[in-house]
């Protein structure tokens, strides 16, 4: 029985995945500066100051406020002004407000983001052999509801459910994340499951601790992309090479079930 056909579920990560940031972060906070008739921020402090406060933010208050039930909005707000404050910015509060708005604006849409040319060929094509998709990603609720349909991935076309950080209160790499979305799916066994990711150690690891199968995509050529080979990871450049594998080891099992 061939790999393929033994499949029941697939499970993929978004950003980097599925989906890649689009220009720098400091594009969008210098948009929102000068549309109050302010000066552009640095681009180097401003990466360094969100850096050190989303961690920051992450840690207090993880999976985007959960557990603290803090509204997405007011940990935003929160986060973003602290990564101004780091970066050597102090606004008034009816100013930073208005700058506020426009980045929360912006990152709650499609603005942000570009989608790789083969996500919606390849999710399109595992649901055609019948195969479940689950969407598994350290996301806040606007990705389920905005961002993915803004971009073309749509529930029900290209996946089937989704299990995000912000709304189940786990994040990987918690291996509980992954349990999750063996039960969303019906309970399938992870042995007949496959996730796609991009992380050695939140997408690979919890993974395969869960009993799934699981491979990891190298788009940009990291250089960690080595040590993940080396320590066993199947690792593909795209998702047309993971649908490839996929279908040559139906073929090879088809071909070796001929000659029997």
């Amino acid at each position: 029985m061939s790999l393929l056909s033994k499949l029941k579920l697939v499970t993929i990560d978004v950003t980097g995945t599925l989906i890649a940031y689009k220009g720098e972060l400091g594009d969008y906070y210098c948009m929102a500066a000068k549309s109050v008739g302010l000066p552009c921020p640095d681009y180097k402090r401003m990466h360094e100051g969100f850096k050190y406060a989303y961690a920051d933010m992450a840690r207090k208050y993880p999976c985007f406020g959960h557990a603290a039930k803090m509204p997405n909005v007011d940990w935003w707000r929160t986060c973003v002004k602290d990564s101004f404050i780091r970066a050597g910015y102090e606004y008034d509060e009816e100013t930073f407000e208005k700058v506020f708005r426009r980045i929360y604006s912006s990152f709650g849409s499609s603005a942000p983001y570009s989608i790789f040319e083969d996500s919606i060929p390849f999710l399109r094509w595992v649901r055609k052999n019948g195969i479940t998709v689950g969407i598994v990603s350290n996301a806040e609720y606007r990705y389920q509801d905005v961002i993915l349909p803004s971009l073309g991935l749509n529930k029900y076309s290209e996946w089937d459910f989704g299990v995000f950080s912000g709304l189940v209160g786990i994040e990987k790499p918690d291996p509980k994340i992954y349990k999750i979305a063996l039960e969303k799916a019906g309970n399938i066994s992870p042995q007949e499951s496959l996730h796609i990711g991009d992380s050695y150690r939140k997408d690979y690891i919890p993974a395969r601790s869960v009993g799934m199968r699981a491979v990891l995509l190298d788009r940009f050529k990291t250089l960690d992309a080595v040590s993940w080979r080396q320590a066993g990871a199947p690792v593909f450049p795209d998702l047309l090479a993971v649908q490839d594998w996929l279908v040559k080891e139906e073929q090879n099992n088809e071909a070796a079930g001929s000659e029997s």
